[in-house]
């Protein structure tokens, strides 16, 4: 008999109402790929907790196993890539949108959308970071490669107590640049200067409506947020800045004017890590690698089973999350 394991299915009936379920599958369930994994952990991240939710149309294949992001062993591989017994990080492809996710104890995948898990990481540890960490990295290089250094002034990093902020004040500190961070929560203010922040923002500052063009700030962002908040950090970002946006907490909707590109030549620098190359996959896991502190990591890091992460998931949503989250699926 095939062997069974947990899995968190997603479905919708016909009368569109979504249910969560805690389920029990075998391989023969799974979806086509050529590489079968252990999952050994995952993390659960904003979009998890909006597909769990149902708050956003995440998931556009019904039924689904949610789940961005993995870490675990190659079980079986008919890719020459892989063999059983490498051990391997997903982050994104659709994986828990369209394709069966991480929530389960077994994932079967395509072996082009695996990297290798680098030597100084956990399966844990690298799900401390996961999809949030990685995005911040590829936030970071996309600055490092518009030109920007620490000599240029600060940067500003909202939505700083979350996954992907957190990472991004971490990240930017050890790498010498004076750090901005803002947040709706005061109460970690704390935690934020132990992550390496200079200063404190509250996050009222850039949330509401806000002028073209305003005091220049900060040299360079990273903007998990978006909405107003983005638009403010844009309006007060120095001439020949730029702002890394990567995420839409606030909102998916720019209110922003021409006026801080046409009379500031501040750029804005997208960051899509869900289909991003394995070029610079294999590049951002080797700097996490390089530039992450590891005693931030752990301070960063709660973690939960497998029984923990629907409620994770509606905490998540509801801003009551701190950092990352790393399900450890025993």
């Amino acid at each position: 008999m095939d062997e069974t394991f947990r899995a968190i299915l997603i479905s919708r009936g016909p009368d569109k109402v979504q249910r969560v379920d805690r389920v029990e599958l075998t391989p023969a369930d799974l979806m086509d790929g050529d590489v079968d994994v252990r999952v050994e952990a995952t993390t659960v991240n904003y979009k998890d907790g909006l597909a769990i939710t149902g708050k956003s149309p995440v998931v556009r294949r019904w039924p689904m196993i949610p789940g961005v992001d993995l870490a675990g062993t190659v079980i079986s591989s008919r890719n020459p890539d892989w063999t059983a017994g490498d051990r391997v990080v997903l982050n994104g492809w659709g994986v828990g949108e369209v394709h069966y996710g991480a929530f389960a104890g077994r994932a079967r995948l395509k072996g082009e959308w695996l990297v290798p898990l680098p030597d100084a990481f956990t399966p844990s540890e690298a799900m401390a970071i996961g999809t949030a960490g990685y995005t911040a990295m590829l936030s970071v290089m996309a600055l490092e490669r518009a030109g920007l250094t620490p000599a240029a002034g600060p940067a500003i990093v909202t939505g700083a107590s979350g996954g992907v902020g957190s990472v991004a004040v971490s990240l930017l500190a050890k790498l010498g640049w004076h750090v901005i961070a803002s947040t709706g929560r005061p109460e970690e203010a704390d935690y934020l200067k132990g992550l390496g922040a200079a200063e404190i923002v509250d996050r009222r500052e850039l949330s509401e409506p806000g002028k073209p063009l305003a005091a220049e700030r900060w040299a360079a962002g990273i903007d998990a947020v978006g909405s107003h908040t983005l638009a403010n950090v844009l309006a007060g970002t120095k001439r020949g800045g730029a702002i890394a946006a990567c995420g839409l907490a606030q909102g998916m909707d720019l209110p922003v004017t021409v006026a801080p590109f046409i009379l500031r030549g501040v750029s804005l620098l997208g960051i899509d890590s869900v289909m991003a190359d394995k070029a610079l996959r294999l590049e951002a896991w080797r700097r996490l690698a390089l530039d992450l502190d590891p005693a931030h990591l752990a301070s960063l890091t709660t973690k939960i089973g497998f029984d923990d992460i629907e409620a994770a998931a509606h905490r998540i949503v509801e801003g009551g999350v701190r950092g990352r989250l790393v399900v450890e699926m025993g």
